[in-house]
């Protein structure tokens, strides 16, 4: 019997729960100029847990939803990335993935049956976006680990200086599923912020 769900990674934003919500429920996150439709099934997951990925978190780009960088991830570059796993349907996450591309739900995606099927090696690019590469992360309770960032690596791009309602979304996640405190916190996005550019 082929797999029904799939672990979902987040290394940014989404690793605060009420952030995901929006994107199963719909809603808008604090600070945010969006509010989302939500998932076709909007349960929550029933459960999660904290992960540290082989990698680095960088920010880039010019954020519709926040303004200033957003946060991707470097699987092939050196580091530590804090991360958190959410167990979801196939379905969700492809839903959470179209939100992402600021794209509706679609039933008919071809990445559902893509991931149904089992994903095709360890990277998947299901489109040119910024969040439309498919990265397997490894494996959990025999359930594969995935996570979606941009096509490119952090050196290909100029980094961009991230906006303080954005961190305090991923701030958020970080004490929720590691149980970091603050300085922690401002320590791990220090380390992986723009030296040459205050965070604003």
């Amino acid at each position: 019997m082929l797999p029904s769900h799939l672990w979902y990674v987040s290394y940014g934003s989404n690793m605060s729960r009420r952030r995901l919500g929006c994107y199963l429920a719909g809603g808008q996150p604090p600070g945010s100029m969006r509010t989302y439709v939500g998932a076709r099934d909007r349960t929550m997951p029933t459960r999660d847990h904290a992960v540290t990925l082989p990698g680095s978190l960088y920010f880039a780009g010019e954020s519709r939803t926040w303004g200033g960088g957003v946060a991707f991830y470097d699987h092939d570059s050196p580091g530590e990335t804090a991360g958190r796993a959410y167990l979801l349907t196939i379905g969700q996450f492809v839903d959470v993935a179209n939100q992402e591309m600021h794209r509706p739900a679609d039933p008919d995606d071809p990445l559902e049956e893509v991931l149904l099927t089992g994903l095709p090696g360890e990277r998947h690019q299901a489109g040119p976006g910024h969040y439309e590469t498919l990265v397997r992360v490894g494996e959990h309770e025999g359930l594969p680990m995935l996570t979606f960032t941009a096509p490119h690596g952090m050196h290909a791009v100029p980094h961009t200086a991230p906006r303080p309602a954005y961190l305090a979304m991923l701030a958020e996640g970080l004490r929720e599923a590691h149980e970091w405190d603050e300085e922690r916190i401002e320590g791990y996005f220090a380390a992986r912020a723009l030296r040459d550019q205050p965070i604003v």
